[in-house]
């Protein structure tokens, strides 16, 4: 049975890659060479499940020749997260502890030189999205098919999501309500208060 930190909906694995989408991209923890960090971007089925994260590399980066052999990969996503005070709780007699949410993702890396216009236009799409002039790669110009050829798209099947939301799940009421108060870090707060919601309406993740 899982705990109060390890339950956790679609909605919020979504809002997490949303949000902060750079991962740690492991082909081999035994080797410096085969960790780098990547953008990447969810795709999901009709029900809003996470079925697949697209993204791109440089060819030259090892991990794409380590992937070409090997496919199995893990991303590492972190999302917000915070040291907590006594003193954000309002109590002297609390031990400070840390808040935080990250995902486990296992996946299956498969190359496609056709998905790299896609795998960038996604990721420019999701960062350029609300800005009052949205930039778009066809602003490069002749430069955009060199800059292009140099990396390749890919795509990650997803074989397991292990995600764990600390959150102050576990606080009382009121010293829960004055870490919300008192913490300055308003993205962490934000998401204290999305499982304070959904904890406070009765409601179990989705």
């Amino acid at each position: 049975m899982s705990g109060p930190f390890e339950r956790y909906s679609d909605a919020d694995v979504a809002a997490l890659i949303a949000g902060y989408p750079l991962a740690w991209v492991i082909g081999d923890a035994a080797d410096p060479a085969a960790v780098c960090q990547l953008p990447m971007i969810g795709e999901y089925d009709a029900a809003g499940r996470l079925v697949s994260l697209i993204g791109h590399m440089a060819r030259r980066n090892p991990l794409h020749a380590h992937f070409t052999a090997n496919p199995r990969a893990l991303f590492l996503f972190s999302g917000p997260n915070g040291y907590i005070s006594p003193q954000h709780a309002d109590r002297r007699d609390w031990a400070p502890t840390w808040n935080f949410a990250h995902l486990r993702i296992a996946a299956a890396v498969a190359f496609d030189e056709a998905l790299t216009d896609a795998a960038l236009d996604a990721l420019i799409d999701a960062e350029e999205g609300g800005r009052a002039r949205p930039w778009r790669a066809a602003e490069l110009g002749a430069r955009r098919d060199k800059l292009a050829a140099m990396i390749i798209g890919f795509r990650a099947g997803v074989e397991s999501v292990h995600g764990r939301f600390k959150l102050g799940q576990d606080e009382q009421p009121e010293t829960f309500r004055a870490i919300v108060t008192h913490h300055p870090d308003p993205e962490l707060r934000s998401w204290m208060e999305r499982f304070a919601a959904r904890r406070n309406d009765g409601g179990e993740p989705k």
